[in-house]
């Protein structure tokens, strides 16, 4: 198959290519980190020999930059799976958090994949098949403290997967919505995780790999994933 998976120069994206390519699938990778993305590649390709990777280093958080990368990858390819996992997160309150930081997160959480998404899927359309997973987070479905617009953003990356699924439904393309509590990744660096307090980048990977093997007439709508005692 042939798999997208944006910002996937580490945590989620990084184990999401990993467990693909170890299936020997074509990934098309993209992320902004350079040296990131370049050691992502250069792993998947010494682990997994039977994989072909494709990278490119953008930006994807403008509509123009969105959308060159999704035209490198249909010069090659007609996608098979699409995972919007790009974006980030700075933390902060509706009325405190710096001008232009509600701006900035919707660029990077929503704008990314909606541009990316508009551009892929009608290929998909055409060849009958395919899987949109949009990761979005827990706090996409509720608010919590100093989210502020990073909260926002991702209740916007919700709305957008549920119409998405709506208006791909009749058109075979399936549509899951990922929502993952607290992972280990570079947002929790020095975070002492040796009693499995928070899940694993793998448990997300595994998780979305597990859902494309289902058949053609199953989809999983949504996954909410938490750590086994809970939202910290």
């Amino acid at each position: 198959m042939n798999i997208i998976i944006t910002g996937a120069a580490r945590g989620i994206g990084k184990a999401i290519a990993t467990v693909f390519a170890a299936e020997a699938n074509t990934v098309f990778l993209c992320a902004r980190n350079k040296e990131g993305l370049d050691e992502t590649a250069l792993y998947l390709q010494q682990e997994f020999p039977s994989c072909v990777v494709h990278t490119m280093v953008v930006d994807i958080s403008t509509k123009a930059n969105a959308e060159l990368f999704a035209n490198f990858c249909l010069e090659k390819a007609t996608p098979d799976v699409l995972i919007n996992n790009a974006g980030g997160f700075t933390p902060g309150s509706i009325l405190d958090e710096e001008d232009g930081n509600l701006e900035g997160m919707m660029n990077n959480n929503l704008y990314s994949a909606y541009y990316l998404t508009r551009k892929l899927v009608p290929a998909m359309i055409t060849s009958g098949r395919g899987h949109v997973f949009n990761i979005c987070s827990i706090a996409s479905l509720k608010a919590y403290n100093n989210g502020g617009s990073y909260s926002i953003s991702k209740f916007a990356m919700n709305g957008f997967s549920q119409n998405l699924r709506q208006e791909l439904m009749p058109k075979g393309i399936k549509v899951t919505a990922v929502f993952p509590g607290a992972v280990f990744t570079d947002s929790w660096a020095g975070f002492d995780n040796s009693e499995h307090r928070i899940m694993e980048a793998t448990d997300i990977a595994n998780m979305v790999l597990a859902c494309t093997k289902l058949s053609a007439a199953a989809v999983p709508e949504e996954i909410v994933m938490r750590p086994q005692l809970g939202d910290l």
